[in-house]
């Protein structure tokens, strides 16, 4: 095992004894939820995936070492203001250099499969960003798609927040042969929306159907499954405020000249104050009810 590694004794438990382990990533604490109601979604996340039967392994690197599941005082302290972003290639050098950090998709993703967990709950997967100014060329393009595409772990979530190029995103999904399937929908969410314009190639309709696909396709590649959940019905924005704020947000964008990595934060910033905090709530209640659709997916898993 890896000196950069520790496994919590209840990961371990239930790993040896064959039950089903959920992993959580930190980043959306950190970086995606104010302060206060982060640790409250937190520990929210970690009782559902236990409800449903699994356990939680909320990842996080401190002090130079990727922590596979967390003592509520690490939780507490990965929801403390200013704790770093690290995707999968920031992991050596928090190493190396004893830093704190919450983990992203890319990361998580890297660190549950190392950690020998198949099964991993999010909000919204990363993809390729939408350009400033619109039509232009977009290079920014997460490292989640390439993780996603190489290491054999399934995320559940609601698809890309619609404030990424959906289109190009599923394009680079089908690129990397990394099989999309919907749960209970035919059609690609849009993270604050339950449907975008893109269809999926496969439908699942219970945890079981779902961990049969993962178990098959465990066989023959290395890659992951990407499981689309949409948000529950009630939490769903209103599609013509969505596309509202989409669109004066991305004007605003370009008329202050914010490009890149800002693009995200700056956008979901937007849509919560346009949206009175609807945006926040659907956030929350999206990632709540894909850590329990992971975790009955895991226990279906567990058993096979």
């Amino acid at each position: 095992m890896s000196p950069h590694l520790v496994i919590a004794d209840e990961v371990t438990a239930a790993r040896s004894e064959g039950r089903a382990v959920v992993a959580l990533e930190s980043t959306l604490l950190a970086h995606g939820l104010p302060q206060g109601r982060n640790l409250e979604v937190g520990a929210r996340l970690e009782r559902i995936v236990r409800d449903a039967g699994a356990v939680p392994a909320t990842i996080a690197v401190l002090d130079g070492v990727a922590h596979i599941g967390l003592t509520p005082e690490q939780l507490q302290r990965v929801c403390s203001p200013g704790l770093a972003k690290l995707s999968l290639r920031d992991l050596g050098p928090a190493y190396a250099l004893k830093r704190d950090g919450a983990t992203t998709v890319a990361s998580t993703a890297a660190l549950a499969h190392q950690a020998g967990i198949k099964v991993f709950a999010t909000g919204g997967l990363g993809g390729v960003h939408l350009s400033v100014p619109a039509g232009s060329a977009s290079w920014d393009v997460s490292a989640d798609l390439d993780v996603l595409a190489t290491t054999p772990v399934t995320v559940v979530c609601s698809g890309v927040k619609s404030i990424l190029d959906i289109a190009a995103t599923v394009e680079v999904l089908e690129t990397k042969s990394v099989p999309v399937v919907g749960y209970r929908t035919d059609y690609f969410p849009g993270f604050y929306l339950r449907e975008s314009a893109h269809t999926v190639p496969w439908r699942v309709d219970t945890p079981a159907e779902a961990a049969a696909v993962i178990a098959a396709h465990s066989t023959f590649t290395a890659s992951g499954v990407l499981l689309v959940n949409p948000v529950p019905v009630e939490y769903e924005l209103d599609r013509e405020l969505h596309d509202r704020l989409l669109s004066e947000g991305m004007a605003l964008l370009q008329e202050r000249g914010i490009r890149g990595k800002d693009v995200t934060p700056a956008l979901l910033e937007f849509f919560h104050n346009g949206s009175g905090g609807a945006s926040l709530s659907a956030n929350t209640e999206l990632v709540a009810d894909n850590a329990r659709v992971a975790a009955e997916v895991a226990v279906q898993l567990s058993s096979r």
